[in-house]
């Protein structure tokens, strides 16, 4: 056959076999706050309205493409360590891709990190805690160090000495990633050295030792300690809360990187975790081996000194998980928007709204459990409002990021295959979904805790029943929830055996309870409807009839640019 004297204008276009169409699209340059009804109503109703609207240009930041890339980069480009340089010496240096530093950067530069600190007015902690919340869906692994650095404050102020000299500087909103001494800082990040190998959340079993740099001791005295960490994360910190043994049994220390001389502290990294998940985020193994530490608090009640702390990090991973569950809805709410299948938008097909609704009413009870909780941080000084936090942050860390890893894939699967991909944000979410429900304490020992809580001040029941009765007559379902769980209470035998049956319930109701209080009629109705009275082991997608799906669709759905 001889070949054509002219090449036909549609030839040239043999390789495009069809014109792409029913395509998704990156959810990008959205106002991540001001599309957040449920965050918004929160942050008026809990106290910090004043926060409006410097929240709205944070929202803006966090929704915008360029910051949504750094989370992706901070991943794709993890953490690498250098024990010793090129000449030997032992220099004990992460490195980090520059977009961690700028999400570290941006973080501390808004005060994530310190802003109740500073400025302890009323609604402090909700404005931080919104913060806090908008810059996780950006990207979760550098919230690790903010938080520690948050939280170490109120440790630090059972030791006016340390305070002093640590605290300005813990609290300035200045990030310098360097491995310099402090005292060459403006600002400064602190981590946490907790766990080993043979305690694991059994931190009484921890074998470190310390002994006194000279005569003094207790509280503020230098102490040089020697053992192994299994767990320090973020290793470039510049200094470290780090629980050792002395002959009145467990204190705390606060541990610098560098000593006051100058010189190197001894606390060496052996190795970074190879984590399934929060890969942006160091982990390391550690050996302290005569490192230089200062007592923090009073010696044999390490325990007591960070527990405060402890309660600040676990009401960070309440933020957290409720910030991936808010990330992965409105991906799949997005998507839903876009997509046709079987001659319809996904998002208007009954039984895609249900799963869609279903997810969205998980985010609002967390949301709503997460920013009650942080109005009760900013009223410690009422009885009521304090044993919420010392009850409650408990239950909610322990529910809230218990449902999360399961929510990550409901949402994955709303996209399909496209959302298994490694270039999708879903396969980062659901590996980071674990993560809060295992740190700061497991799920056993979130339980545990609410034991221990009720059982060293029994007042806190009641209180807990007080903040229930706010919602009394609002909805007969949650009536009936308030009635089963005091008898669950009547009966204490075998309590501990029970105790995630209990807590499941603490938590679903007193999530119910809010919303029966602030939210839409058609959020509280249909979250009663399916959380209250089941046997807990129900799929996402299985709301009763008469839930309004598409009205809750349409309030959760966030709209890109």
């Amino acid at each position: 056959m001889n070949a054509p004297d002219k090449i036909q204008p549609h030839d040239t276009y043999l390789a495009d076999t069809h014109q792409p169409t029913n395509l998704g699209s990156e959810l990008v340059d959205y106002d991540m706050y001001r599309q957040d009804a449920a965050l918004v109503e929160a942050v008026h109703r809990e106290g910090a309205a004043w926060a409006d609207a410097t929240l709205g240009e944070f929202g803006r930041l966090t929704g915008s493409a360029g910051y949504l890339e750094l989370g992706t980069l901070a991943n794709k480009h993890q953490p690498e360590l250098d024990t010793h340089d090129r000449f030997g010496n032992r220099i004990d240096l992460v490195k980090f891709h520059p977009s961690y530093h700028q999400l570290m950067r941006s973080a501390i530069e808004h005060g994530l990190h310190s802003s109740p600190w500073t400025d302890p007015k009323p609604g402090a902690h909700v404005a931080r805690a919104a913060h806090f919340y908008l810059q996780t869906q950006a990207e979760a692994g550098h919230g690790c160090p903010v938080t520690m650095t948050f939280a170490s404050v109120p440790a630090l102020q059972t030791t006016p000495s340390l305070a002093d000299a640590w605290i300005p500087k813990i609290t300035a909103r200045h990030y310098d990633p360097r491995n310099v001494p402090d005292a060459q800082k403006q600002g400064l990040t602190i981590g946490m050295a907790m766990t080993e190998k043979q305690g694991g959340s059994d931190v009484r079993a921890n074998t470190t030792r310390a002994w006194p740099v000279g005569a003094a001791t207790g509280p503020g005295a230098a102490y040089e300690l020697v053992g192994h960490k299994y767990f320090v994360s973020a290793p470039m910190c510049d200094a470290f809360l780090v629980l050792a043994q002395t002959p009145s049994g467990l204190s705390c220390f606060l541990l610098p990187r560098w000593r006051p001389d100058g010189t190197k502290n001894p606390l060496q990294v052996l190795r970074l975790k190879r984590k399934m998940g929060n890969a942006s985020n160091a982990s390391s193994e550690t050996e302290l081996r005569g490192a230089l530490a200062w007592m923090v608090g009073e010696e044999g009640r390490g325990v007591r000194t960070i527990i405060e702390m402890v309660a600040m990090t676990r009401f960070d991973c309440m933020i957290g998980s409720t910030a991936g569950q808010r990330m992965a809805a409105s991906l799949a709410l997005h998507h839903c928007t876009r997509r046709s299948v079987f001659g319809r938008v996904l998002n208007e097909q009954p039984l895609m709204q249900n799963v869609l609704a279903d997810l969205a009413l998980e985010h609002e009870g967390s949301l709503a459990l997460t920013m009650r909780i942080a109005r009760a941080m900013d009223h410690r000084s009422d009885p009521h409002e304090d044993a919420l936090v010392r009850l409650v942050t408990a239950v909610g860390k322990y529910w809230i990021c218990k449902r999360t890893p399961q929510h990550a894939y409901e949402a994955m699967e709303c996209i399909g295959g496209s959302g298994v991909m490694e270039d999708s944000p879903f396969p980062r979410l659901y590996r980071e979904a674990p993560v809060n429900a295992i740190w700061e304490g497991s799920g056993n020992v979130q339980c545990l805790d609410v034991l221990r809580a009720m059982q060293k001040s029994p007042a806190v029941v009641g209180v807990f029943f007080d903040e229930l009765a706010k919602a009394r007559g609002g909805d007969k379902r949650l009536d009936d929830a308030i009635a089963a769980l005091k008898n669950e209470f009547a009966d204490l035998s075998d309590l501990e055996y029970r105790a995630r049956h209990v807590v499941d319930q603490m938590a679903r109701t007193i999530q119910a309870a809010l919303l029966v209080q602030h939210a839409p009629p058609m959020v509280a109705d249909a979250f009663c409807a399916s959380r209250l009275g089941g046997a807990g082991d129900r799929q996402f997608g299985t709301l009763p009839r008469g839930v309004d799906c598409a009205g809750i669709v349409a309030r959760a759905t966030p709209v890109a640019a």
